[in-house]
């Protein structure tokens, strides 16, 4: 009980403002002081361990893992959320309420600059190596999602604050500094499964090789071939597709390199079924383990075979694993269309956040399966997209057939299906997109994979709807609008530093 009361206390220091400028100059609100709470290593590894649930939260509470999913050619708002929510709609339509006043994505911001100033200064304080690690690494990944989405941020450390926005290629190296410490000094694992591991740790940096913007010149996928190459002999992936989304079984399995625990009991169940289930089912019974409120749902191309215009071929395991189709309830009852009248409450949704647990016992909100951040099929996808860009394209297709694709149809690839040895470096990359998204669906990196590759604008027009009808996405909206509220508060952003086209 001493520590859940001190952690409370020291998160309300830590998370009472939002702006990234405001944070660092607030006074404490308790008797606790700031040298307190950094003078005493108990308190800092209090501390770290908050900063994990925080950054849990900013991928999976509420509306934040869709942040990742919608306005992508993988995922969209349903109908009725649409045309009920213009703020929220924009992140799919790309239209003019898509802007520095947009309350969807200045809560994303905000919420994210408390945890990386919190974990500047563990890092500062902390007299371990251990805790040092774990705060570079919470700081370097939250850093990673803010330069990936807005671009050029401050750089948040207490020896050399830039509370103005910095350049992107320094952004990344002041990322990559702080994962290459947590490489070198995190354990091989972790007993406390929300704490990070040096496998962890190597992954994030071989993606960020891979994710750096190529005008930094700091791109270097032989680099993040080599960290790539320093985890996986650790991890192996599971026999079935299936078993990954299985909440009945112990889902910390051999391929997961980092995932977000969850049980479906309040309060520390993830809610993501309550925003990804049908709304048809909910108003037939909210026991009813796929309910939901349509918030994001797979695009058509993410939901159709092959032969329709989609990206699934016959016999692939993951459509009936990733995709609902069927919405029968389990005691034979078929729901129809709500008082809403949106056909896609009865269309495609997805399927990796269903909790059967919950069924017939409480509300779909209780979900609480693991939510992945990364798996050692994301990391096979994304070493056999280096040793293409290197060269090594019958290397790449050898390793996607033989690792990910032959799991796919149940341990034996039929030859229809097997990629060809000869095919060109382009074709390669144009295929290994659709991969990924048959593989990591709705698990947060579409929207990063579609930056990095230059393919935003070009794939959302042509395959999410509402972008589509809309007509107005362009290049620009590679980047997110610094929130208004931000150049407001933060006396060193101001208008002229706003993203162009905002």
């Amino acid at each position: 009980m001493k520590k859940i009361v001190l952690l409370n206390i020291v998160l309300v220091i830590l998370f009472s403002v939002t702006s990234c400028s405001d944070f660092l100059e607030e006074e404490p609100k308790t008797q606790l002081t700031e040298e307190q709470v950094y003078g005493n290593e108990e308190n800092i590894e209090l501390l770290i361990s908050g900063l994990y649930t925080q950054w849990r939260d900013t991928r999976t509470d509420r509306r934040a893992l869709y942040m990742y999913t919608m306005g992508t050619d993988e995922g969209k708002q349903g109908g009725e959320q649409v045309r009920g929510n213009n703020v929220q709609a924009a992140l799919d339509k790309y239209n003019g309420a898509l802007n520095a006043s947009n309350s969807v994505l200045a809560e994303q911001w905000n919420r994210r600059w408390p945890i990386v100033s919190a974990a500047a200064k563990a890092v500062k304080y902390a007299t371990s190596k251990n805790l040092k690690a774990e705060a570079s690494f919470i700081r370097g990944v939250v850093n990673f999602e803010l330069v990936m989405y807005w671009g050029e941020i401050p750089i948040i450390d207490i020896d050399d604050m830039k509370d103005s926005r910095q350049p992107v290629k320094d952004v990344f190296e002041f990322i990559i500094r702080d994962l290459e410490y947590a490489v070198d000094n995190l354990p091989e694992t972790q007993s406390d499964k929300k704490l990070p591991t040096k496998g962890l740790a190597q992954a994030l940096l071989g993606k960020i090789y891979m994710y750096v913007p190529e005008s930094t010149s700091l791109r270097n996928y032989q680099l993040a071939m080599d960290y790539f190459d320093m985890l996986i002999p650790n991890y192996s992936l599971v026999n079935s597709y299936s078993e990954l989304y299985n909440t009945s079984i112990d889902q910390n399995s051999s391929e997961v390199i980092y995932g977000f625990q969850f049980i479906n009991v309040w309060p520390d169940n993830n809610m993501v079924q309550h925003h990804a289930g049908s709304r048809a089912v909910a108003d037939v019974d909210a026991n009813t383990y796929f309910g939901g409120y349509d918030l994001c749902m797979p695009t058509e191309y993410y939901a159709s075979d092959i032969t329709d215009g989609g990206i699934w071929e016959s016999g692939d395991n993951r459509k009936d694993v990733s995709i609902r189709y069927d919405f029968t309830l389990p005691d034979g009852r078929i729901p129809q269309l709500t008082w809403t009248g949106q056909a896609d409450e009865l269309g495609p949704h997805t399927k990796k956040f269903e909790d059967n647990r919950t069924q017939g016992v409480q509300n779909f909100w209780y979900s609480g399966g693991m939510i992945y951040y990364l798996r050692l099929a994301d990391i096979l996808l994304c070493k056999a997209e280096c040793m293409n860009e290197l060269g090594q394209t019958a290397t790449a297709v050898d390793l996607v057939n033989t690792t990910v694709r032959t799991r796919a149809f149940g341990g034996t690839l039929p030859a229809e299906y097997t990629w060809s040895s000869g095919m060109s470096k382009d074709e390669f990359r144009a295929k290994i997109m659709d991969e990924r998204m048959r593989e990591l669906g709705f698990e947060g990196w579409r929207r990063m994979d579609l930056i990095r590759t230059g393919k935003l604008v070009e794939f959302v027009n042509d395959r999410n709807p509402w972008a589509e009808a809309e007509g107005t996405i362009a290049e620009f909206h590679n980047l997110y609008p610094i929130p208004e509220s931000e150049i407001k508060q933060n006396e060193l952003i101001n208008e002229e530093d706003q993203n162009p086209g905002y």
